[in-house]
């Protein structure tokens, strides 16, 4: 599926464009504004090729796609170019339930999303800067060294003007107007009137001196006030003058306004709200480091991360470091840990090579695969990430950790931006959040299928369970001295149930679905009995009694699992006529179950999968549709 097939189909999934405000994307993510979160279909989106899961941060509906999010953002919006309309625009009904503190949040959130490119990029040159001037590669005094710095440091002088234009689309005003406006505040005549010390006054109101080189939330602000101005005198403006009297009104009404009364708000709330985490971050130490360090992965997840961008960026123009950064590092290192930690307990072939290539992307800095594909899938691996990265958290703040750039990439790539005087306590911190997150995720183990787990984890080959009262008639063998199965020729399997036989993808479980535990078929029963699919060995009977696996005489495994999460019924409704070691022939009776009273409650789509597929060459599924028990359904060729 190419990216503009996955940006169609995630469209259909998220209730199409009349259900979308706008969208966005970050590093890995896009995220969407949503009339109506409830019509989004979440499993046709996990089961796309390109999306690796999904998350509601607030009213935000995010789908996780990876490294490829701008490649299928740009196919969607190609298609589409309204759905970059901001979402000030649209009306949604949930717009009067959003908290305000909410709206704050994901407000900034849109803001500085699309800024990040530039941001980051020019953090990293500063970082490597610093990296080549302490290693003696370069001197600072040089004109190369002095072009560099241009290029990283222009960007955090001007970054009013960023934030004004992202400000501008974000709340649905003229951007050159906004960019009019911090221009304005920065001309050099214009600071140098506010940093002489003398008084200023604007037709006799005072002006009060405040620098706006590198400052966040004055310009935040001001662009916010001038979208109700600008659309206030849109609306009275006649036609005809509108082109030359609407910008020229909102500038002249704005920019004394700014200068007068939110210049000095914003640099009152920025430095309040700066000092207040300083302090926290400061005078907390290692409780402080343990607290954030450890809910550090919740922050990220609620998108309240970029909420503190501004003080973050506040920190590094002022005081020349900050110290939230450092845990951010160590949060991903913790996710990366964690996720190691699954690749040496899993058994399951693909879920380790899933594991093993999101924990390295993790160490890279991207840790949406790792925490949504892997660790918060598993449960245990999130909760023993947040341990490791409260230990590495306390142990950096412990010791006055401190980032002096704002690089953009919180792994390995983004490690110049630590460089200075604290870089070896950022660095143990990172290392203890990554070996601590891995060894409690060994510890800690995982039910390797979700929804599932406790049931498929007995099915994996070579497996037993306490067997049921095997019938006085049958002949049975100690499965334990049977090994993994080794097909010594090709095999066939004939249905189990009377019913439908349909393809294993459209069973809804991703377990399934997706044929992670393997290829074969899927049946709707009609009639509440399971019998034998192949003449061999019953391998397990799940205590439950609502799955069962097979091993045919030669080494094909199947495993037939009835209704999708009928493990919550407990045996409920099924009665098991085999155990584990039971001689069978094919048709010979396996379950029989009470079809209506399950239906009830669950899904009856039955699943039987061959969980040795890797060992055949091709499975395929043949005699589609209505079928009944006995019928020849899979053939599998080694």
């Amino acid at each position: 599926m190419n990216h503009q097939e996955t940006a169609q189909e995630i469209i259909k999934a998220v209730g199409g464009t009349n259900n979308i405000n706008s969208v966005y994307h970050c590093i890995t993510r896009l995220r969407f504004e949503l009339k109506d979160n409830d019509k989004v279909d979440n499993g046709t989106l996990k089961k796309l090729d390109k999306v690796m899961g999904t998350n509601v941060s607030g009213d935000q509906f995010q789908v996780i796609i990876g490294n490829d999010v701008p490649k299928v953002f740009d196919a969607m919006v190609k298609e589409h170019p309204a759905l970059q309309q901001s979402p000030e625009k649209k009306e949604t009904k949930s717009d009067n339930k959003k908290n305000v503190i909410l709206k704050i949040f994901e407000t900034i959130a849109g803001v500085f999303a699309p800024m990040l490119p530039a941001i980051t990029a020019a953090g990293m040159l500063k970082g490597l800067l610093a990296l080549f001037v302490s290693l003696g590669w370069m001197s600072a005094g040089t004109d190369t060294y002095r072009i560099l710095s241009a290029i990283g440091d222009g960007v955090f002088h001007y970054l009013p003007l960023l934030i004004a234009v992202s400000a501008a689309r974000k709340f649905g005003s003229n951007p050159f107007v906004a960019i009019a406006l911090g221009t304005a505040l920065m001309y050099p005549d214009m600071s140098t009137l506010l940093s002489s010390g003398e008084s200023v006054a604007f037709i006799g109101i005072p002006v009060t001196a405040v620098s706006y080189a590198s400052s966040v939330i004055p310009i935040l602000l001001a662009v916010w006030l001038m979208s109700y101005v600008e659309k206030w005198v849109d609306r009275v403006i006649p036609a005809a003058l509108k082109l030359l009297l609407v910008p020229l009104i909102t500038l002249l009404v704005m920019v004394p306004v700014t200068l007068i009364a939110i210049g000095p708000l914003g640099t009152f709330v920025g430095n309040g709200l700066s000092g207040g985490i300083n302090w926290l971050l400061n005078e907390g130490g290692l409780v402080a480091g343990i607290v954030l360090g450890g809910a550090m992965a919740l922050i990220i997840m609620t998108g309240m991360h970029y909420a503190l961008v501004p003080i973050i960026l506040s920190n590094i123009a002022t005081l020349g470091f900050d110290k939230f950064l450092p845990l951010t590092y160590i949060s991903n290192m913790g996710q990366a840990g964690a996720t190691l930690g699954v690749f040496f307990r899993a058994k399951d072939k693909k879920l380790k090579t899933v594991a093993l290539s999101t924990s390295f992307t993790a160490l890279m800095g991207v840790t949406e695969p790792a925490m949504y594909g892997v660790n918060m899938k598993y449960k245990k691996p999130f909760a023993a990430a947040m341990i490791g990265s409260a230990v590495g958290g306390g142990f950096a703040l412990a010791f006055g950790a401190k980032a002096y750039v704002l690089a953009g990439n919180g792994g390995l790539p983004g490690l110049p931006s630590l460089i200075g005087q604290t870089f070896w306590y950022s660095l143990i911190g990172m290392i203890l959040a990554f070996v601590v997150g891995a060894i409690m995720s060994t510890v800690f183990g995982i039910k390797e299928e979700e929804g599932d787990a406790e049931a498929l984890a007995q099915f994996s080959p070579g497996a037993s369970s306490t067997p049921a009262a095997a019938p006085s008639n049958e002949a049975a063998v100690n499965v334990d001295d049977m090994g993994a199965p080794t097909p010594t020729s090709d095999a066939t399997a004939v249905a189990p149930m009377t019913g439908k036989a349909i393809p294993l993808k459209e069973v809804n479980d991703p377990t399934f679905g997706d044929e992670l535990m393997g290829k074969g078929v899927a049946f709707v029963p009609s009639v509440g009995e399971l019998v034998s699919p192949v003449t061999g060995t019953v391998m397990n009977v799940f205590k439950t009694k609502h799955a069962i696996v097979v091993r045919s005489d030669n080494g094909m495994e199947l495993l037939i699992h009835v209704g999708i999460n009928t493990v919550k019924l407990r045996g409920q409704y099924f009665e098991s006529h085999v155990a584990a070691g039971t001689r069978v022939q094919a048709g010979d009776k396996l379950l029989s179950f009470e079809l209506d009273q399950i239906a009830k409650e669950y899904d009856i789509t039955t699943a039987m999968v061959v969980t040795n597929t890797a060992d055949y060459r091709d499975i395929q599924p043949v005699n589609l549709g209505e079928i009944t028990m006995g019928q020849e359904v899979l053939k599998a060729q080694i």
